[in-house]
C-alpha cells in the first residue's frame, strides 16, 4: 500500500524508520486530551447545571454543542488552513485547545461556556485529522495503521483514566477543576509537538480545490458513511448503557462505572488490534469486522439478561467497535491520494455525526420500543456498515477493472 501522498516528508528521516517515535506520544496525549473534554461532561452536568443555574436538560445542550462544533468546524477550519505547514499547524490546534479549555474553566455564564466549548471542538477533529496523517510519516511504510491506532488510543484511554479521574475531581473540587487539568494536560501535548515532531517539508503543496475533489471522491464518501454507521450503532447502545445494565440486566449505579471501565479496556485492545489489521489488508478486515460486530451486538440481547454474560459480551462490543476506527481512518486517507488532510479531518466529522444519529435513534427507538430493542438497532446500524463496505469492495473492484482496460 503506497502512501496517500508523496509530497510531505519529515525532515528528520531517522524518524521514519523508527517504530514507534516519541513524537507519537506527543500525539496521542494530546487525543488523551480530547477524549476527556469531549466525554467528560457527561458525567458533571449536574455539577454544572447547579452551577450555572441551569436545567440539566439545558446543561445537556453543552454536549450537543460540542459536538457540532466538531462536524461543522473541523472540514471549516481544515479549508482555511489547508495550506499552513502541517507543524505549525498542529501547534495553532493545540493552542485553540488550550485557550478553549481554559475559558471553559472560568466562564461565568451558561452562553459562555457554551462557546468556550464550541472554540475548543473546533480544534478536535483537524488535529485528530492532521495528527493522524502525520504519524504516518512518523513510521515506516508498513506501520502505518498502527501509528493511527497509537494517536487514536489517546481517545480510548481516556475513556478508562481521564474520564473517571476527571469526574472524581470535577465532583469534589468542582467542574472547573477538571477543566484545568485538561488545559494542563493540552499544554503538556503543545510543548512536546514543539519539541518532538519534526518539521515537514512539502515538495509541493494541495489546493484547496484538490483537497475538495479527493474528499468528494465516491470511494471516500463511501468509507465516511461507513464510518458513520459504526459510529452510529457503537452511540444508539452505548448513550444508553447505564439504564439498560440497571433496568435489564439488574446492576446497581455503582457497578456500571466499572463495568463501564471493563468496556473501555475492551475499547482500547479493539484500537490495537485494529491498527495491526489495518496495516494487513484494510477491507476484508473492516468486512469481517462489522459482521462480527453485528453478531456480539445481536448476541448481547440476550447475554443482557445473565450479568456475567453480559460483562463479557460488553467487553468483546467494546473491543469490536473500536477494531473498525483505524481502518476507517486510513483507508479514507489512502483513497484521498495527494490531498488527504481534508479527508483525514473530514472523517472524525463524519463519526461525530454518527454519534449524534445514534443518540437519537437510540432515543427514539426506547420511546417506540423499549430498552430492549437497542441491541437490535445497534446491529441493524453495523449492517448497514457490512452492506456498505460490500458497496465499497464492488466499487474497488470496477475501479481495477477500468484502469486494466485503459491500459
Amino acid at each position: 500500500m503506497n502512501k496517500p501522498t508523496q509530497s510531505i516528508q519529515a525532515t528528520n528521516s531517522s524518524s521514519a524508520t523508527r517504530a514507534f517515535p516519541l513524537s507519537l506520544i506527543c500525539l496521542t496525549i494530546g487525543a488523551f486530551a480530547i477524549g476527556m473534554t469531549e466525554f467528560l461532561v457527561m458525567g458533571l452536568l449536574p455539577n454544572v447545571a447547579k452551577d450555572l443555574h441551569v436545567t440539566i436538560s439545558q446543561a445537556g445542550q453543552i454536549i450537543t454543542a460540542y459536538a457540532l462544533g466538531v462536524a461543522i468546524g473541523a472540514p471549516l477550519l481544515t479549508m482555511l488552513t489547508h495550506s499552513q505547514p502541517k507543524k505549525k499547524l498542529l501547534i495553532g490546534l493545540m493552542g485553540i485547545f488550550i485557550l478553549g479549555n481554559a475559558l471553559s474553566m472560568i466562564a461565568p455564564t451558561y452562553p459562555l461556556l457554551i462557546a468556550a466549548r464550541v472554540l475548543t471542538a473546533l480544534a478536535h477533529g483537524t488535529f485528530l485529522g492532521v495528527g493522524s496523517l502525520i504519524a504516518t510519516y512518523l513510521v515506516s511504510p508498513d506501520r502505518r495503521g498502527s501509528a493511527v491506532s497509537i494517536v487514536l488510543a489517546g481517545l480510548t484511554i481516556a475513556n478508562i483514566i481521564g474520564v473517571p479521574i476527571g469526574t472524581f475531581i470535577g465532583q469534589h473540587f468542582g467542574w472547573r477543576a477538571s477543566f484545568g487539568v485538561i488545559t494542563v494536560l493540552g499544554v503538556f501535548s503543545l510543548l512536546g509537538i514543539m519539541k518532538f515532531i519534526p518539521v515537514i517539508r512539502e515538495s509541493h503543496t494541495t489546493s484547496l480545490k484538490q483537497e475538495i475533489r479527493s474528499v468528494l471522491k465516491p470511494q471516500v464518501l463511501l468509507t465516511l458513511l461507513v464510518g458513520l454507521f459504526g459510529c452510529a450503532s457503537l452511540f444508539a447502545l452505548f448513550t444508553y448503557i447505564s439504564p439498560v445494565l440497571q433496568s435489564i440486566t439488574g446492576y446497581q449505579e455503582s457497578s456500571v462505572t466499572w463495568i463501564l471501565v471493563i468496556f473501555g479496556i475492551g475499547v482500547t485492545i479493539g484500537n490495537m488490534i485494529g491498527g495491526k489489521l489495518a496495516d494487513w489488508k484494510p477491507l476484508p478486515y473492516l468486512a469481517a469486522n462489522f459482521a462480527v460486530l453485528a453478531i456480539i451486538l445481536a448476541v448481547l440481547t440476550a447475554a443482557l439478561s445473565n450479568p456475567i454474560l453480559a460483562v463479557i459480551t460488553i467487553f468483546l462490543w467494546g473491543v469490536a467497535a473500536f477494531a473498525i476506527m483505524p481502518g476507517i481512518q486510513l483507508r479514507t486517507m489512502t483513497l484521498a491520494g495527494d490531498a488527504p488532510m481534508l479527508t483525514a479531518t473530514a472523517n472524525h466529522s463524519a463519526l461525530n455525526v454518527g454519534n449524534a444519529l445514534g443518540a437519537y435513534t437510540g432515543g427514539l427507538a426506547i420511546t417506540l420500543f423499549g430498552l430492549p430493542s437497542l441491541t437490535w438497532l445497534a446491529a441493524a446500524l453495523a449492517a448497514f456498515g457490512l452492506i456498505g463496505i460490500g458497496f465499497s469492495r464492488r466499487l474497488d473492484q470496477s475501479i481495477k477493472q477500468k484502469a486494466k482496460m485503459q491500459k
